[in-house]
């Protein structure tokens, strides 16, 4: 006879995924901490706390700084903090649409790639670059203007082409956002062929980079309305998301309109993708790996997969920038060639797992 009650599996998956988001915020905060010690200057991690409480309204007046402090605060919450908290929104953003797209396509190796929207934010800056389109009417906003436009205009065009009558088939338009992409990385490229002088600066953004003068206070709050819309209308159609993965002829049975929802979604995730590489370049891998990382961890149900990819992707970048700006001082790396090596290194490490799971 069992005298002991079990928990309902409720309860048990409740209480699990509350201690992976536990996990996952002190990850976070880890990462900003530590993060904020890395740099040419090192600021030991006592006086970094009692500068950021300093700045706290209310608790700043009982906080009384060193003459050391004092020097360092500016380092602090004027370049690090900033550049830590955009870098933090960026991959949160990357990370937060590559799950959209992978729950759309049901295939875990989609990303905002696959639509064209990083390609399209590419050839709006390329443009804004090289041709100095928007730069008399913007000045030093051209550039992230002309890649959220970029971004937008590239996801419609390839959902306009995909769309077929009424419906838009999700092979048609995995194909046209590849055809597409195809299509604006050629004229990158000729735009690469005839940048001149201003190829440094192209390259620099193609790659992805956090270390430019875009990356303000100013510039972070410039992306925040957008990254906030786009999550949380992801997450109002979270429920949708996980019934349209069963299959679309599923989810239209049990009442799901399909097409409002991959329209949504689809704008959804393009807008994310748009923010985050306006201010930031095309940063690699994030809107990849970090979706398929967290389904390991929490499971596929995108209620919790959605918020969970959030914040792995905003620890992860803002440890990677952290690790680009000591790897090789007092130079700096491009933060997109760190989160190319680490993605690569992690789907060779899953494909020569799974090679060996199929050997026995």
């Amino acid at each position: 006879m069992q005298t002991g009650s079990s928990k309902p599996p409720q309860i048990t998956r409740s209480s699990k995924w509350r201690r992976h988001f536990g996990l996952l915020i002190l990850l976070f905060i880890g990462c900003v901490f530590l993060s904020l010690n890395f740099g040419f200057s090192q600021i030991p991690f006592q006086d970094i706390t009692q500068i950021l409480l300093k700045n706290i309204p209310g608790i700043g007046n009982y906080i009384q700084l060193t003459d050391f402090q004092a020097n360092k605060e500016a380092i602090i919450t004027l370049v690090r903090l900033p550049r830590i908290l955009t870098g933090a929104l960026v991959g949160a953003a990357l990370a937060a649409s590559g799950t959209v797209f992978q729950g759309m396509f049901r295939n875990p190796m989609a990303d905002p790639f696959v639509v064209g929207a990083s390609q399209g934010a590419a050839l709006g800056a390329a443009l804004a670059i090289v041709l100095g389109i928007g730069s008399s009417a913007l000045g030093a906003n051209a550039l992230p203007v002309a890649a959220f436009i970029g971004c937008i205009i590239s996801v419609l065009v390839v959902y306009a082409i995909s769309r077929v009558g009424s419906k838009v088939p999700m092979t048609t338009l995995l194909l046209s956002g590849i055809a597409v992409g195809l299509f604006e990385l050629a004229i990158i490229t000729y735009l690469q062929s005839i940048a001149g002088d201003k190829l440094g600066d192209l390259t620099f953004w193609i790659i992805g980079s956090l270390s430019s003068s875009r990356i303000t206070w100013s510039g972070m709050f410039s992306i925040l309305p957008f990254v906030l819309l786009g999550v949380a209308v992801t997450f109002l159609y979270s429920r949708d998301l996980n019934i349209i993965a069963l299959g679309e002829d599923q989810a239209q049975h049990l009442g799901v309109n399909t097409e409002r929802v991959k329209f949504i979604l689809l704008m959804s995730g393009a807008l994310m993708t748009a923010a985050a590489v306006s201010i930031s370049g095309l940063i690699g891998f994030i809107g990849l790996m970090i979706p398929h990382m967290t389904r390991l961890l929490v499971g596929p149900d995108h209620r919790v997969l959605l918020p969970a990819s959030i914040l792995m992707g905003a620890s992860f970048l803002v440890l990677c920038d952290g690790l680009a700006r000591i790897i090789s001082m007092p130079s700096e790396v491009p933060v997109g060639v760190i989160t190319v090596l680490s993605g690569v290194t992690f789907f060779l490490f899953l494909l020569r797992k799974k090679k060996r799971v199929d050997v026995f």
